[in-house]
């Protein structure tokens, strides 16, 4: 096996909460000289400007320093050519972690071995001169990866193509918006052939149309052999763009493997953690409770849970049922699944009674399963109502909002465009031909 593109072992980053290093070396000898005549240094640094970080310091001080890990033992490789999403919830560690491989910040302790050119995409105007012309950034970040000149002429209209920054390439970036920012950013990034690719969520400042642009240029990328590290809180392009995900919980590793399972896991956390009742003892049901849902949840062909999906997979829906009564067992019973948006406008049902299923509970648990062959529904937050019943006869249960399926876009129709409108629920695939 080749060496690794990136080589993490035990790297830790330790902060002290509320210390802030002063603005300049004269203000820290003043600092400490007002500690050392045992006055109050908030008093000197509030006449200065300093203030409130200044004062947070010394407030943080009496209170002894409580220490932050906002990484700890964190070890793990990147083959050259890898693609790998680092997720986690916010304060995870997942941009102390970019940073400290981009040599912005130093770690506590461990180490990070870097084999190759590294672009890096951390925060809006990183790496960028304000009072240089876009055109002259270009050309500054494509020296700093080691290019010639005539090297980066040769990509620079493609950068300021993809970038759709024509009308401002000559105009200084201290005049940009953020989303201008990115927008040059990413492009140079992705564009000037670095073998290392480190990208925070910075994606997220773009709109909504350069930010599935620069998924797909990712994948592209990634089909290149280029290594990737992306921090993501798109739990679908991770999956999509990741051979593997990193979980960084707490500062350290909680799970490392392929995407796709470590996605459903994490998601299925962070549901986990906004439930308060569990679904079999939800209070408002309605129904003759003859029967009664337990549980509802979805699943891909290969029977892994998922709580993210993506429009044109094939999918089961599980309804876990069980009867509450003396009966030993209740037939003819039909099972209905419905999305509604947030407007609570129902988009999309399945109904057992329209394919003439006849389902028959028995004594214990049973699993009524849907499944679905062409999941066409649009990108987007949906709640999912369950209900039960007999025939057209009784009702035996029916929980409004008994669950939150989250839909996350891909290419659903074969085209290469990533997403859908904002307005678009229902997708339709078809068979389109021309006569003549």
């Amino acid at each position: 096996m080749s060496e690794p593109a990136i080589s993490i072992r035990n790297l830790s980053k330790c902060y002290r909460l509320g210390t802030i290093g002063r603005h300049t070396l004269v203000d820290e000898a003043q600092y400490w000289w007002h500690k050392i005549r045992g006055k109050d240094p908030r008093e000197h640094f509030a006449k200065v400007g300093h203030g409130a970080t200044d004062r947070r310091r010394v407030e943080a001080e009496k209170e002894g320093n409580p220490e932050f890990w906002a990484l700890k033992d964190v070890s793990f490789d990147v083959q050259p050519g890898e693609v790998i999403g680092i997720i986690g919830r916010n304060g995870a560690g997942k941009s102390t972690l970019l940073k400290i491989l981009t040599r912005i910040t130093e770690p506590t302790s461990g180490e990070a071995v870097i084999d190759g050119r590294v672009a890096s995409l951390l925060e809006v105007g990183t790496g960028f001169h304000p009072e240089l012309t876009g055109r002259e950034n270009v050309f500054m970040n494509g020296t700093i990866l080691g290019m010639k000149s005539r090297e980066i002429a040769a990509k620079f209209d493609e950068v300021v193509a993809f970038s759709e920054m024509e009308k401002f390439i000559d105009t200084p970036v201290k005049r940009y918006s953020s989303g201008m920012y990115v927008r040059l950013a990413f492009a140079v990034a992705a564009h000037l052939d670095p073998e290392i690719l480190l990208i925070d969520e910075v994606l997220a400042v773009g709109d909504a149309s350069f930010q599935k642009k620069c998924i797909g240029k990712m994948g592209d990328v990634a089909k290149g052999g280029r290594t990737i590290l992306f921090v993501s809180h798109n739990m679908a392009a991770v999956e999509n763009l990741c051979s593997r995900a990193v979980w960084l919980e707490n500062g350290g590793i909680r799970m490392i493997g392929d995407s796709a399972p470590v996605v459903d896991q994490y998601l299925g956390v962070l549901q986990g953690a906004g439930k308060t009742v569990a679904l079999q003892d939800r209070a408002d049901r309605q129904g003759s409770g003859r029967a009664r849902i337990l549980d509802f949840y979805i699943t891909d062909m290969e029977g892994r849970r998922k709580a993210v999906l993506s429009p044109g997979k094939k999918y089961c829906f599980h309804l876990i049922c069980r009867i509450m009564t003396a009966d030993r067992q209740l037939s003819n019973v039909s099972a209905a699944i419905a999305l509604h948006d947030h407007k609570n406008d129902m988009i999309w049902l399945v109904n057992s009674n329209f394919t003439n299923e006849n389902q028959t509970l028995a004594e214990g648990n049973n699993d009524i399963v849907c499944h679905i062959v062409d999941f066409n529904v649009a990108e987007g937050i949906y709640s999912a109502s369950v209900s039960i019943g007999q025939g057209s006869i009784e009702a035996l249960d029916s929980i409004y909002n008994a669950a939150e399926v989250d839909v996350q876009g891909g290419d659903y129709f074969g085209t290469g465009a990533k997403g859908t409108p904002a307005a678009c629920k229902i997708l339709t695939r078809a068979h389109w031909e021309l006569s003549r």
